[in-house]
């Protein structure tokens, strides 16, 4: 019986095996460290705002210099800020991105401003502010008012939604490009019924990036739209509003003897806030990439 001598491995293809295990080790090690510190702060909060949510909570009107009551103004401003920003700013960052991605030629012009797009992108929030409140507020006279502070938002959330859409329309095979075009269909079909629902899941991973910072800034709505305490609902888009971020800022620092159980059940109500448009993007990009065709 002839004996076959056992095959080893050579020394490198060990050593490149054992670095690959080390990097999957380390990687798992820097997930776990970044993941419980945010697990240890939702459950931080949880814990001690969870007592202040009542039906009385989220649906009264604050009172007694806002140490008591509820936050309904706060949470529907917030919402109102929501579509407001949704509204200026989806349609323009969705036709930008087309643009850029479909259109554009690539040339000195389009790069600066895609440069321009990421750097715009980067700005403090405080910035975005100030411009508002000199453009909006003082120039347009719109006041403090829903408006302002939305169109003041919606600048600061478009070099998201812009890029996200831009990346994600670039991302679609070019075959689905010249299959349209062979059919027939002219640039602007291919691009409305085909590239675009292929693009979906990332494009509304945009929009939902964007908006949620818009919903935790605090600096923008400070100088455009919020105001301190307002004991009923705004009528129109002209009026000023109350809003989570700033109520949360207001009441930890502004109000003496506030209880902390209202200071963390608002604080729950932002981030159950935002946590719920994470989820609705989430079954969005699911449905989406369920029927995506590559």
């Amino acid at each position: 019986m002839i004996e076959y001598p056992q095959y080893k491995k050579p020394f490198y293809a060990l050593s490149k095996q054992n670095s690959q295990k080390v990097g999957f080790s380390f990687i798992r090690l820097i997930t776990l460290v970044t993941i419980l510190p945010i697990l240890g702060i939702i459950a931080y909060i949880v814990f001690k705002g969870a007592g202040s949510i009542t039906w009385e909570f989220l649906t009264a009107m604050p009172s007694d210099g806002m140490r008591a009551g509820g936050i309904l103004p706060a949470i529907v401003g917030t919402f109102y800020l929501m579509i407001g920003t949704a509204i200026f700013s989806i349609p323009l960052g969705i036709a930008a991105g087309i643009y850029l991605s479909e259109y554009a030629a690539d040339n000195r012009w389009t790069r600066l401003i895609r440069i321009a797009i990421v750097s715009l992108a980067g700005v403090p929030s405080v910035v975005y502010g100030l411009f508002g409140l000199g453009l909006f507020v003082l120039f347009f006279k719109f006041g403090i008012s829903i408006l302002s502070a939305s169109l003041t938002l919606s600048i600061m959330t478009l070099p998201v939604i812009i890029s996200t859409t831009e990346e994600s329309l670039r991302s679609v095979p070019y075959r689905f490009r010249v299959v349209g075009v062979s059919l027939g269909g002219t640039q602007w079909q291919t691009i409305r019924r085909v590239i675009l629902p292929q693009a979906l899941p990332g494009i509304v991973t945009g929009i939902i990036l964007g908006l949620e910072r818009a919903v935790g800034e605090t600096a923008p709505i400070l100088f455009t739209g919020a105001t301190f305490f307002l004991p009923h609902l705004p009528g129109s888009p002209m009026d000023a509003t109350m809003a989570l971020p700033y109520h949360i800022y207001v009441i930890s620092t502004q109000v003496p003897g506030m209880p902390s159980g209202i200071q963390y059940g608002t604080v729950l109500v932002l981030l159950a806030f935002v946590l719920g448009m994470n989820l609705i993007a989430s079954l969005i990009r699911s449905r989406a990439r369920a029927r995506r065709q590559w």
